[in-house]
């Protein structure tokens, strides 16, 4: 929890306007600084809003880098996954080019496609952003409590996740840490119990996330203890 920032805002839809506005801020600020943007994505209902204000900014999209957190190991097409989800409430609206888009080969299974993106990771590091939430166990990505990883590993193989589908393949402490700024969004009042914890110092995946300089945290009313 050292130099975590906690701000509380009223709702999930005021979460997701700020968190567009500081995404928006950092990346004019890393374009300034040296001409590229590096931000992973999180899956989600309040980052599908996030993405939804993103695509009416104004920026230079071709010098934006998209990596996500974590993938579901379903089909490359499937309405489930959370590159299927940017592409339509953003990523298909704007110019980014085509090549900087690195989804998670998920569909390959968890381990051949956590070997092929872990090549990917490890050349855009560090991250200029990191964007992540919380589920009501306090995971993130999908790393859940209990499960175990080499932790010399920058991307994970998932198996047994208790949220289906049970495979997946996540981006690891490590990676995820490797950030200029990191971001959690956090809302609803399912999650209240899981911040309580977090706060507790409790031993959760969520509670590992500090990045390079701690995190940003937004909590709605609902779910702050």
């Amino acid at each position: 929890m050292k130099n975590n920032r906690w701000h509380i805002l009223p709702d999930p839809q005021t979460l997701a306007e700020t968190a567009a506005k500081i995404i928006e801020e950092c990346s004019q600020s890393a374009l300034t600084e040296k001409g590229a943007f590096k931000i992973v994505l999180a899956g989600g209902t309040t980052p599908e809003k996030i993405y939804q204000h993103l695509a009416k900014i104004k920026t230079d999209w071709s010098c934006w880098s998209i990596y996500f957190g974590d993938e579901r190991c379903l089909p490359i097409d499937d309405p489930q996954r959370n590159s299927i989800m940017a592409t339509h409430s953003w990523l298909k609206h704007v110019s980014i080019p085509e090549n900087n888009i690195h989804p998670i080969p998920a569909e390959l299974g968890p381990e051949a496609a956590a070997q092929r993106y872990a090549g990917e990771i490890e050349s855009a590091l560090p991250f200029d952003l990191v964007l992540l939430g919380m589920g009501e166990d306090g995971h993130t990505a999908s790393l859940f409590p209990g499960q175990h990883h080499n932790t010399t590993e920058l991307v994970h193989p998932v198996h047994e996740a208790p949220k289906p589908p049970p495979e997946r393949v996540s981006l690891s402490l490590e990676a995820l840490n490797n950030s200029n700024t990191v971001i959690i969004l956090v809302a609803g009042a399912a999650k209240r119990k899981a911040v309580q914890q977090w706060q507790a110092d409790e031993d959760l995946p969520i509670a590992s996330i500090h990045g390079r300089n701690g995190c940003e945290i937004y909590l709605d009313l609902a779910a702050q203890p």
